[in-house]
């Protein structure tokens, strides 16, 4: 789609796994041309790195999400001639994208200051585990061990669950939503000042950000640890009935609810306080919910205004009218099959972007790049 808001920009993706690349691919998403530089032969880590044992084209499926859309070229910083390729990209790149460990790419010869030095426009946009100085600055930067870092695995779960990390790498996800949001900002800036910017941030930073509510809570509050429901702890600041309750034939979601309406509804009696007696009070609507199949309630409930919703698992979701109203899903040709996968969470001007590339070999335009850009 060449009328995108990035249409016309270079980005040159020298990240790999998952924070910088995802980065990348949002602006992808957006129409910029995304140039995701490799090393030779090995290319990203993330192409071996397996969330399954799926396979395809020789690449794992992960590696297929989230570098879709990408070209490759494979080089070596160590090698004069392939650092005075990627300088000459660099020279033409609007954005730069890069997770090296701290200190890496300045020895490389390839950092923010020697891009810069060439190219002062460029917007370099850079993710770190935990920041670029300090006394875990040199830590590998991996998304669980962020989390374990962050406090935020005292949120999920219930009360005598211990700490319990999130099913998804949100360090590596977030991370790379941070990014973008700064490298976009830096890019208007950009057009008004005409001037470059180093961006940054780090796993360990955009999990905070992601607490802000609940950490402001906290540091506002004596500094009382969060208390985690012993039934099904959903939120560990909010008070009943909030939470997953399981019922005859499923699981159903409660939103916030006051307790007097709740009772009316449920034909139950609450007694107590919302938040302090939490644990009882939700107990007693378990004991409720457990008694009706999640249809007859989510009939009874929503007429009446009760906030819920049916605990789905991905086959329920991906077979319904309103995940199929919103047109998220796109299959793309590979090497050796077609590769479904999502689309852009974004729709402008009443479109959503599709692109029909998936993810590239290693190297797969590299002499097309260097006749390019020779």
């Amino acid at each position: 789609m060449s009328d995108l808001p990035l249409d016309g920009l270079l980005v040159l993706d020298m990240a790999q796994f998952l924070s910088g690349p995802s980065a990348a691919l949002r602006l992808g998403d957006l129409g910029a041309r995304v140039i995701k530089v490799e090393r030779p032969g090995i290319g990203d880590i993330c192409r071996s790195l397996y969330l399954t044992d799926t396979d395809i084209g020789g690449d794992s499926t992960l590696f297929h999400a989230i570098n879709r859309n990408k070209e490759s070229i494979a080089l070596d910083y160590a090698t004069p001639a392939d650092r005075d390729l990627l300088y000459r990209l660099a020279d033409r790149a609007d954005v730069v994208i890069q997770n090296f460990r701290p200190g890496v790419a300045d020895r490389l010869g390839v950092g923010p200051a020697a891009l810069h030095a060439r190219n002062p426009r460029l917007v370099i946009g850079a993710i770190s585990g935990y920041g670029a100085d300090g006394p875990w600055a040199g830590w590998p930067g991996q998304d669980l061990l962020a989390q374990a870092l962050s406090g935020v695995m005292w949120l999920n779960g219930s009360a005598d669950d211990g700490p319990v990390p999130f099913g998804l790498s949100i360090a590596d996800m977030l991370a790379g939503h941070v990014l973008t949001e700064g490298i976009l900002a830096s890019l208007v800036r950009r057009g008004t000042k005409g001037v470059g910017a180093h961006v940054e941030t780090s796993l360990l930073e955009a999990l905070v950000d992601f607490q802000f509510e609940v950490l402001t809570t906290h540091l506002n509050d004596g500094g009382r640890l969060p208390n985690r429901a012993k039934h099904r702890n959903a939120h560990a600041y909010l008070a009943a009935p909030y939470g997953v309750y399981r019922t005859a034939d499923g699981w159903l979601a409660l939103a916030m609810t006051p307790l007097a309406k709740l009772e009316a509804v449920l034909d139950i009696a609450l007694p107590g306080d919302a938040f302090l007696d939490r644990d009882h009070l939700q107990s007693i609507v378990a004991n409720r919910l457990a008694q009706r199949n999640t249809a007859d309630w989510l009939a009874h409930l929503r007429p009446q205004d009760i906030w819920c919703a049916e605990v789905m698992d991905w086959p329920g979701l991906l077979a319904s009218e309103a995940f199929r109203r919103l047109d998220l899903l796109q299959s793309i040709p590979s090497r050796d099959r077609q590769v479904m996968t999502t689309r852009t969470p974004l729709r402008i001007d009443g479109r959503r972007a599709q692109y029909a590339a998936a993810a590239p070999r290693i190297d797969e335009q590299g002499s097309a790049i260097r006749a390019e850009f020779a």
